[in-house]
Order: structure tokens, then C-alpha cells, then sequence
């Protein structure tokens, strides 16, 4: 039967040893929280500064690009306005030539202007003083003009142009009374971009897209035919929302499946640029370090955990130690009952205890009967033998978890039994005798007698007087023919057979 105070000590190490693993737990939950949170905030400084990398990038095409479309198209306005005075029409071709084109409309990677009337043909080349025949009337930029008066300047999709691929650039002519005289037209070749591009440091997987306001692409790089003039209006999958002005986005894109961080330019011209990097590039920094520190701190929660169950189980390891060193201090070697020093400590706690309740605190005082004679007839082993059945029958029928059975002295046995009454203590005295007195056979006939005594403690008594009541009615049953159970009444005593 386990003691009160071994399982006091067993609970108390067992809830050490708990309260260091949660508190080691704890511990690595908190610094693995804090540590996501720090690499979490890694992570975002990486975007952000990526996000600013691409804007200044995507700032510095889209200034380049919107200054080369602002020159030429001055080129194109001048043209256009020069074309309304009606002295325009009476001069040479060569005079014309000089007064119309100025050097910009002749820049590397911008095509020739061109002028062409009302149906839509060719009337000046600023290649040629006698251009060859042409007719554009068919052209999206030509009738866009002709039917649009507030087009303004407008810039076609990607196309086949004179020889190569361009955008083509557009103004309408108009009359002093405001009737269409024609469209003055000019492009900027696809070299414009490929060289533009060609000066920037890109990464593999970098993108730049130039867009036309309506959302069609007018330039990429890495160049591919299949995408330039793609409208991502049309693309059901892909959402305006997903990327506005000025704004960045992280994820697939509408051109490939790669996973990129895009940003867009806010533009108030004709086109704008977005530029996108791959996430794999952006992150690739910060996953080598969470990589390396998440290594680290795993290594360093194995360690901390690791420990932490060795100190526990050594705890654990201690509470059964000092449980064995409890029991063995307590308990005693031959029958496993508790010793006299045990029962002194439970009858006097119980008492207390009683006391302060006012509780009956019973007590059953059992003694061998002729056992010193059978000890010398049989042998010590014998009468070793003899001790451990009635211990072991004591054990069978004290079952409550508050009671204390104890070996009081040589074949003298005591059962302390906290609130219980005379007549319920007399009926477990009578139990333990009769399974007592069943257990032996043969030579073996062993009896015990039995002294019952309960009180109630009052002021002045002892409990040292309950272990002399229990005594007394013990040796009036040892008078009385032995192998019988007799209560004792208190205060004064009264026998009972």
C-alpha cells in the first residue's frame, strides 16, 4: 500500500519534472516565435527593397522611352502644323523637305515621317523628295485619325513597318476650319528597345514589359513574337486590380507561370513599363540565411529538448529513489506492512486531524496466538512464514486507502483506521481473524486475537491512550481463550468478548 507522504514527494517531483519540460516549451515556442518574426521581417525588407530596385528601374525606361516619344512626337506636331499653311503647297520639294523635317524625325531608330492625304495615300516622304506609291487608308492608325478628331497622338500595336518591326506614331491634320486634311505618321523601331534594354544589368527570369494604355504590349524583353501585341484586357485570368498604377504584385503574371515581384509605374503618357524580378531572385538571400539560422535554432531546440528530457527523467529518477529510500525507511523488510516508526507518524497526524473533525480514529491492536512456542517448535522460517500470511490477511481486508496497517513488534500487528466507528472497526477485526483462521492448515494452525478500540479525541487525551485501550482489550482476549476479537469501551473500559 503506497504512502501518503511518498506519493506527496513522487507527485511533487513528478510535477517539477513537468513543469520543466513545459517550461522548456515554452522557452523554445517563444524564441522560435521570435526568431519567425525577426525572418519574417527579413523577408519583408528584401521585397521592399527589391520593390524600390524595380521602380527606380522601371522609372528610368519609362523616362527614357517617354522623352524619345515626346521629341519625335513634337517632330510629328510640327509637321502637322506646318502642313495647314497654304504657302506650304507652293514651294520646291526640296525647300518643303527642309521646312517640314527637322533632325530628330531622322534619329537612329526612328523611321521616316510620313504624310498622307485624306484617302489615305502617300503625299511626303521625309525619305524621299518623290516617294513611291502608297495607300494606308486600311491601316488601324489611319482610320483611327480620320474618324477620331480628339485622338490626338496615337500609338499603334506592334506591327510589320516599312521593312521592320515598330510602333507606329500618328497625328491627324486638320484645317483652319477644322476639316481632316490627312495623317502625318511616324515609328520607332523595335532596335529603340533592344538597345535600350541591352544597357541594363537584368538578371535570368527579369522581365520588362512596356504596355500600351489600353493594356496591350507593345515591347518585352526577353523578346517573343507570340507576346508582343497581346492584349491582357482580353486575358480572362488576369485582372487589371491585380497590378495598378504604382503598385506592385507578387505572383504569376499573365505572360508565363514563373512567380514574380511585378511594379508598375504610375504614367500619365501614352505607355507605361512594368518590370518584374523573380521571386527566387528576390528571396534568394533570405532563404540562404532562414536556411542557416533555421538550422541553427533547430539545432539549438534538439539540444535545449534533449536536456531538458535527461533532467527530467534523472528527476523522475530521484522521486523513485526517494520513494525506495521512503519505503524502505517505512516499511518493514519481512511482512511489507509499515513500520512501528510509520504507524507512530500516521496515528499521530490522524489524531490531529480527528481532533480538528471531531472524528472517530479506530485502532486494532493483533497479536499471534502461541506464537513463540510455534517459532521454537517450527524454526524462525517457519514463524517467518506465519508473520507474512497474517500480514498478507491484514493487507486482503483493510482496503481503504486512509487506512494504516502495521507491523506494531515482533507478532504483534496494528491497524490504524481514521473515522470509523467501534462497531465497524469490531466487524474488520472479526474479518481479519476469520481469513486469518481460514489461511492455516494442517500443522500450520496459527490464530490471532484482536483488540478493538475507537475514540473521538477530546481535549487532554492522547493517542497514546487509544493504543492503550486497543492494548488492553487485546490481552482480555488473550485472557479470555485467545482467537477472538474484543472492544474495548472508553473512557472507562468495559470488555466485551
Amino acid at each position: 500500500m503506497p504512502f501518503r507522504r511518498g506519493n506527496d514527494a513522487r507527485r511533487r517531483w513528478r510535477l517539477s519534472a513537468k513543469l520543466l519540460i513545459a517550461a522548456s516549451v515554452a522557452t523554445v515556442l517563444g524564441f522560435t516565435a521570435v526568431c519567425a518574426g525577426v525572418m519574417f521581417d527579413m523577408r519583408r525588407g528584401e521585397e521592399e527593397l527589391a520593390r524600390r530596385t524595380l521602380e527606380n528601374l522601371a522609372s528610368g525606361i519609362e523616362a527614357d522611352i517617354s522623352r524619345n516619344i515626346e521629341l519625335y512626337d513634337l517632330s510629328l506636331r510640327a509637321v502637322a502644323s506646318n502642313l495647314e499653311m497654304p504657302e506650304i503647297r507652293n514651294i520646291s520639294k526640296e525647300l518643303r523637305q527642309l521646312i517640314l523635317f527637322d533632325h530628330a524625325a531622322t534619329a537612329k531608330h526612328f523611321g521616316a515621317i510620313q504624310v498622307f492625304d485624306t484617302r489615305g495615300n502617300l503625299t511626303i516622304d521625309a525619305a524621299s523628295l518623290d516617294p513611291r506609291p502608297e495607300n494606308r487608308s486600311d491601316e488601324e492608325y489611319f482610320m483611327v485619325q480620320r474618324d477620331n478628331p480628339d485622338a490626338g497622338l496615337y500609338i499603334s500595336r506592334p506591327m510589320l513597318h516599312r521593312g521592320a518591326y515598330a510602333i507606329v506614331l500618328s497625328r491627324r491634320i486638320v484645317g483652319e476650319d477644322g476639316r481632316f486634311l490627312g495623317v502625318v505618321v511616324g515609328s520607332i523601331r523595335f532596335s529603340y528597345f533592344h538597345d535600350l534594354f541591352g544597357r541594363l544589368s537584368l538578371m535570368p527570369g527579369d522581365t520588362i514589359t512596356v504596355l500600351r494604355n489600353d493594356r496591350t504590349i507593345i515591347m518585352r524583353t526577353p523578346f517573343d513574337l507570340d507576346v508582343i501585341g497581346k492584349n491582357l484586357a482580353e486575358q480572362l485570368d488576369w485582372k487589371a486590380e491585380n497590378l495598378k498604377v504604382g503598385g506592385a504584385f507578387s505572383g504569376k503574371g499573365p505572360v508565363d507561370d514563373t512567380p514574380r515581384l511585378y511594379v508598375r509605374r504610375s504614367s500619365t503618357g501614352p505607355l507605361y513599363v512594368v518590370v518584374g524580378k523573380p521571386l527566387e531572385a528576390v528571396f534568394n538571400l533570405w532563404r540562404t540565411e532562414a536556411i542557416r539560422i533555421g538550422a541553427i535554432m533547430a539545432f539549438l531546440i534538439l539540444f535545449v529538448l534533449s536536456a531538458t528530457l535527461v533532467l527530467a527523467r534523472e528527476i523522475v529518477r530521484r522521486a523513485d529513489a526517494e520513494d525506495k529510500l521512503e519505503e524502505m525507511a517505512t516499511t518493514d523488510a519481512l511482512t511489507g506492512l509499515r513500520n512501528r516508526r510509520k504507524f507512530d507518524g500516521e496515528i499521530e497526524r490522524e489524531w490531529r486531524r480527528a481532533g480538528r473533525y471531531g472524528q472517530p480514529v479506530a485502532l486494532l491492536m493483533i497479536d499471534a496466538d502461541h506464537f513463540k512456542a510455534y517459532n521454537d517448535t517450527y524454526g524462525h522460517q517457519a514463524g517467518d512464514q506465519v508473520l507474512v500470511g497474517i500480514a498478507i490477511c491484514i493487507s486482503d481486508a483493510v482496503r481503504r486507502a486512509g487506512d494504516c496497517p502495521a507491523r506494531f513488534g515482533g507478532e504483534e500487528f496494528a491497524v490504524l483506521l481514521p473515522n470509523m466507528t467501534a462497531l465497524e472497526a469490531f466487524n474488520l477485526a472479526e474479518t481479519i481473524r476469520n481469513k486469518v483462521q481460514q489461511w492455516c492448515a494442517g500443522e500450520l494452525i496459527t490464530t490471532v486475537s484482536i483488540g478493538v478500540a475507537s475514540m473521538r479525541p477530546t481535549a487532554g487525551q492522547q493517542w497514546s491512550d487509544l493504543i492503550e485501550a486497543a492494548d488492553r482489550a487485546l490481552y482480555a482476549a488473550k485472557a479470555n481463550g485467545r482467537n477472538q476479537s474484543v472492544l474495548a469501551t472508553v473512557p472507562k473500559i468495559a470488555l466485551v468478548a
